[in-house]
């Protein structure tokens, strides 16, 4: 995982609990001496569970809600920091640029040659919705993608209703969510 996605969660941190407790969560044993706002390097996966884990552990009761919080953080923040450009096409409705979004990973690439990034298929429904299908070879990301979502359609100014109807562990080792 690229710093560029553990980066917001001191950000997230700070600006919904305060300074005294991301210093609680970024001194814990786990965590100590690393740099968790390097975007441009690439750490290994579980320094992105162990955030959520230690910010859970300080301020919820499981790692759901933080995860999912993290990720909307997330998209608020690099929507403003330096990453507009990913973001462009703001006066296209969101369910059109959700149509792209693998384009996105594509351009992302380019910055972060190493990723490996999920797969994204949206489907139209007949009764207008959407059916958003999510497959990484991670797993336990599912809440950071419905969090991504929410910042999505707040950055769209666009309400969005999310339910996970299906979560499955495919023979490759990854993850697909529906």
């Amino acid at each position: 995982m690229y710093g560029l996605v553990n980066r917001a969660i001191q950000p997230m941190v700070t600006t919904h609990h305060g300074v005294d407790i991301l210093q609680c969560i970024t001194e814990r044993p786990d965590l100590q001496n690393l740099d968790v706002c390097a975007t441009e390097l690439a750490y290994p996966e579980d320094v992105t569970h162990r955030l959520v884990a230690e910010a859970s552990e300080e301020l919820a009761p499981s790692e759901e809600p933080i995860t999912q919080a993290f990720g909307e953080y997330c998209i608020t923040d690099t929507a403003t920091e330096g990453y507009e450009k990913l973001f462009e096409n703001k006066d296209h409705p969101l369910p059109e640029w959700l149509h792209q979004r693998d384009n996105l990973h594509a351009r992302v690439a380019v910055s972060f040659a190493a990723r490996q990034p999920p797969s994204f298929r949206c489907e139209h429904r007949v009764d207008a919705s959407r059916q958003l299908e999510y497959r990484s070879t991670r797993q336990g990301l599912a809440p950071l993608v419905t969090g991504l979502l929410h910042g999505l359609g707040t950055h769209f100014r666009t309400p969005l209703a999310i339910d996970q109807i299906a979560s499955l562990l495919l023979p490759d080792g990854g993850m697909k969510h529906a």
